[in-house]
């Protein structure tokens, strides 16, 4: 084959819709705690990371314990807003027909809300089994890690070379460069801000897109950039 052996999706915020509803729970618990923050700055400062992760960056930022209950109110609150609202994004059903090869994604959602949002937009049976959670590697291996694009790799086969990553966060962006992945940005979810693309681009993604339909010719170009083709 040539030209890319495999093209890495994240999930949330690239394949499904999911960030603005995250945001939108964790802005309401953390307003609650006494934090002000609102949906966008969500999205901007904390997309791509754990819930965990995000009170762990607040508890730094504010030196005030949170309340370690938020961790589970968060996730259960989630699971059911996305098990009624999470959409595909737009475009990802073309895209995926016009890509040749294998494909996977690389998350930092757990496996039981992968299932879950890939099932409901009908997205599993173009990726299952090669879906992975970086949380079933370890708690402390989540993006920006690169831990989950480099197990990737190894369990598809593929060289770091011959791989592209479809990528939304800056987090996600940088894990994908630390394991040697080329990066295609993505700013078509609901979640996106205005300096968006700019962020992605200086955390080492090559390209930004804003909308799904675009990635096979971006792909296939950025094989002829690198002279794979």
């Amino acid at each position: 084959m040539s030209g890319f052996e495999l093209t890495i999706f994240d999930c949330d915020g690239v394949l499904v819709d999911s960030e603005i509803i995250a945001a939108r729970v964790e802005s309401k618990l953390l307003n609650e705690a006494g934090y002000p923050i609102s949906v966008e700055e969500m999205g901007e400062r904390f997309a791509g990371m754990t819930w965990k992760n995000i009170l762990l960056s607040v508890e730094k930022e504010i030196d005030i314990p949170l309340s370690a209950s938020l961790l589970d109110k968060s996730e259960t609150l989630l699971d059911q807003r996305l098990a009624r609202e999470v959409k595909i994004i737009e475009g990802v059903a073309f895209a995926l027909s016009r890509i040749e090869g294998p494909r996977c994604i690389c998350s930092n959602s757990s496996v039981h809300r992968l299932d879950s949002m890939l099932t409901k937009v009908g997205l599993k049976e173009h990726f299952a089994p090669n879906i992975f959670s970086a949380k079933d590697l370890g708690a402390d291996r989540v993006k920006p890690k690169p831990d989950i694009y480099l197990h990737a790799l190894s369990q598809m086969g593929v060289a770091a070379k011959k791989a592209v990553v479809v990528e939304d966060s800056v987090h996600g962006v940088h894990a994908a460069r630390d394991a040697g992945i080329r990066v295609i940005g993505f700013t078509g979810a609901s979640h996106t801000y205005p300096s968006h693309a700019d962020r992605l681009t200086d955390a080492g993604a090559e390209t930004v897109i804003s909308r799904m339909v675009d990635l096979p010719a971006v792909i296939a170009a950025m094989e002829s950039w690198s002279g794979l083709v």
